[in-house]
């Protein structure tokens, strides 16, 4: 009669059945261990992702807070540009105070202008560059050849930006084509006489 050498429970006794089952633990614990290093390895990933998008959001936040700031002090840069405008051009034989007024307010605009650039905020005239939907609100066209169709023609007010971020579009007059001249309609020939 042979004798049985494995355990009732099922647990190997010879040394090719340890050696087999243990080869065979090895290799499941081996594919748990690789479960979980792709596991850790797409949580990293995936934190790595959130901590630049909180960044990017952050930083643009700084960029951008104060978009409604500057959209109103790009009002007041506006009507002193208007204020400007509306003072009557230098004449010779004037009062030197009227001179020295103009020069002083000019003054106050550059540095007005000046300040508003180191914070971000920049405008720009348009006028004489292709129409940007991006940029410009054309409020209308003229009809002109001396100018290619899409220009821009005069510009209202300027285009103001933050940080590269449209702030308010540019109220411009924008070229378009003259109609095409329609040929003249060949004379009619009476056929009935």
């Amino acid at each position: 009669m042979t004798m049985d050498t494995s355990d009732p429970e099922g647990a190997p006794t010879s040394p090719e059945q340890l050696m087999q089952a243990a080869s065979q633990r090895i290799t499941e614990l081996e594919a748990e261990r690789d479960e979980m290093r792709d596991r850790w390895m797409r949580a990293e990933a995936e934190n790595a992702n959130i901590r630049a998008r909180a960044k990017r959001e952050v930083d643009e936040t700084r960029l951008y807070a104060v978009q409604k700031f500057a959209t109103d002090i790009v009002e007041a840069a506006e009507n002193l540009r208007r204020g400007l405008a509306s003072l009557p051009r230098p004449e010779p034989g004037e009062p030197a105070i009227i001179g020295r007024l103009r020069e002083g307010l000019d003054g106050i605009e550059r540095n007005f202008l000046g300040v508003l650039e180191r914070h971000g905020i920049k405008g720009g005239d348009p006028t004489g560059s292709l129409f940007d939907p991006n940029l410009h609100q054309a409020m209308s066209e003229q009809e002109t050849d001396q100018h290619p169709p899409g220009t821009v023609l005069q510009a209202w007010t300027a285009a103001w930006t933050l940080n590269g971020r449209l702030l308010k579009p540019a109220m411009v007059v924008v070229a378009k084509a003259p109609p095409a001249e329609l040929p003249e309609p060949a004379p009619r020939i009476d056929t009935t006489a």
